[in-house]
């Protein structure tokens, strides 16, 4: 765990994390999904010093209860599918529709 999180923000990393072991995910996974559930509310909440726009702009992960979670590019919402497509340099991207945006992401 980085020394930037506060002891609040470690608790809640080891208590996402032995959740979903006991879910039958494996410790590696775990261990990834709540680095980045704390970090994206760590961002929401101010504490992190820098933050992307789709982690302080989106729902937070509690509001989400696990939506889109594990569904890969079908479950991003159209402007993390569009931050995606920018990154990868997309050409065309901003005239295109949720379902091009998947296409041409996955396609990369």
């Amino acid at each position: 765990m980085p020394e930037a999180w506060s002891p609040k923000r470690e608790r809640q990393y080891q208590h996402i994390k032995d959740s979903q072991i006991e879910r039958g995910t494996s410790e590696d996974e775990a261990e990834e999904i709540a680095a980045r559930t704390v970090n994206k509310t760590r961002a929401q909440e101010g504490e992190s010093e820098e933050a992307s726009r789709t982690s302080v702009e989106d729902k937070s992960p509690s509001e989400r209860g696990g939506e889109r979670s594990h569904s890969g590019a079908q479950g991003r919402t159209k402007d993390q599918l569009y931050q995606d497509a920018k990154r990868q340099g997309v050409e065309g991207r901003s005239t295109m529709d949720k379902e091009e945006l998947k296409n041409a992401v996955e396609d990369r």
